[in-house]
């Protein structure tokens, strides 16, 4: 197969389709490899921002780079999917698959529109990649689709190439990956990605060559062991509580094992944010469909674990408030489901603020860059426009998202501010002599 016009008579063009955190990156980067891309985005408003150099999210450092190649030409978006059918060589899709609303398995709609957008539109050979996380299976299905839609036919051919981006560090992962796996079925597909990805490879990433079926178990299986990395530690958080021992100290010992490894073993409220539980969710429901009990059962555990904790947060709160809620005011220090993003979907911390004000507390929040998302998911709760506004009258601090900004704050200082001194370090990164030391009564689940 020849997948679309040779690199000898002009350079290789590349389409992204979804912009969202995901395909923002995936632009800005092919653009800084040298290729012209052209992004599509259906938004009106976040089309706008992105043909003017912004990234529609928080993502340190992807301003700049969308900056410097929409202004050099390279990159531009578009809503229309004429303009890039048979202009592209290679088509990568982005877009979004949350769970699916009253179950666990992935929503592939927007997988769906985009091979009902696209398809009618190739009319010569090309490659189509996928880097959506989808269920193993997906990507036959997709070819599938395109080889019967699309005129070009059997010229069409689909990839399935994961990606492993953290966020707040999503440019950094996509122009210098830790590896890159390439799901083919043929060697005219492996040589188009690797003319793609010349420039990580040439640095040095390591490139695993699979099935389709395999890169798409890659990226859930990923998720999959990450979430029970956390969970565990949780796990033993509360053995740390029963027994007075310090889990951060015994994260730090486990860590030393090269077969464990210290990464993802830090104790606090539990993992979220827009991949990690949905991907579990949707691995374990696809686990279901293949008859494979035994994963659902170890995965249901570490999902319920991580559900477990946010409520344990809770009940130190209550621990140290008291019985009679009514009347006391809490604040949060932090809405993001970690540092280094706006991103709030099923933010820990969110979650968290959410349950104690059911409780009747007067519930404030202050985040460095997610307060606008948080208004939107949480708007019955206060909002501070500084992590010292936030704290004024407070009967409680609560830490709950990991920003610097709030371990450089000053004790000494909000020591004035707060109705009673009582902070609760659910992210164990505060220094607690600092915090002791200006009179504050400090607790941390996991440490004694």
């Amino acid at each position: 197969m020849t997948q679309g016009t040779p690199t000898s008579e002009r350079p290789l063009r590349i389409s992204v389709i979804g912009t969202n955190y995901l395909g923002a990156n995936t632009a800005a980067g092919m653009a800084e490899f040298g290729f012209d891309v052209i992004g599509v985005e259906i938004d009106e408003h976040r089309l706008k921002l992105l043909n003017d150099g912004k990234a529609p999210l928080y993502e340190p450092g992807l301003d700049p780079l969308l900056k410097k190649h929409v202004d050099s030409g390279r990159l531009r978006f578009t809503k229309d999917y004429t303009e890039i059918a048979d202009w592209a060589d290679v088509h990568f899709i982005c877009v979004g698959t949350p769970q699916t609303e009253g179950s666990d398995a992935a929503d592939l709609s927007q997988v769906n529109s985009v091979v009902d957008m696209l398809a009618p539109g190739l009319t010569r050979p090309c490659l189509v990649v996928g880097r959506s996380t989808v269920p193993v299976g997906t990507a036959k299905l997709v070819e599938q689709r395109f080889q019967t839609e699309a005129p070009a036919g059997e010229g069409i051919e689909l990839a399935w190439q994961p990606e492993f981006l953290r966020e707040a560090h999503g440019v950094e992962d996509t122009l210098h990956p830790d590896r890159l796996v390439f799901g083919v079925e043929t060697e005219a597909a492996e040589t188009r990605l690797r003319q793609v990805f010349a420039q990580p490879i040439a640095e040095g990433t390591p490139v695993v060559v699979c099935n389709r079926p395999t890169a798409e178990l890659v990226k859930g299986g990923a998720n999959a062991f990450l979430a029970t990395k956390i969970s565990f530690i949780n796990a033993l958080a509360e053995m740390a509580d029963a027994a007075g021992a310090d889990v951060t100290q015994l994260a730090d010992a486990l860590g030393h094992d090269k077969r464990i490894g210290r990464g993802m073993l830090n104790a606090g409220p539990g993992y979220g944010g827009g991949c990690l539980p949905k991907d579990l969710r949707s691995f374990m429901a696809r686990a279901g469909e293949l008859g494979v009990e035994e994963v659902i059962t170890l995965l249901r555990e570490v999902d319920d674990i991580n559900q477990r904790r946010r409520g344990r947060i809770v009940d130190v709160v209550h621990e140290l408030l008291g019985a009679e809620w009514v009347g006391k005011k809490v604040t949060v220090l932090g809405a993001a489901f970690k540092a280094g993003t706006d991103d709030v979907r099923d933010s820990p911390a969110l979650d968290v603020a959410g349950r104690i004000q059911l409780h009747g507390a007067t519930v404030t929040v202050y985040d460095p860059e997610a307060m606008e998302n948080a208004r939107q998911v949480r708007p019955t709760l206060r909002y501070a426009a500084s992590a010292a506004e936030a704290c004024e009258g407070a009967h409680l601090v609560l830490h709950l998202t990991e920003w610097p900004e709030f371990r450089e704050l000053d004790p000494a200082a909000l020591r004035g501010a707060v109705e009673n001194p009582v902070v609760v370090d659910a992210r164990l990164s505060l220094d607690s002599k600092k915090w002791r030391d200006a009179g504050w009564t400090y607790k941390a689940p996991g440490k004694p």
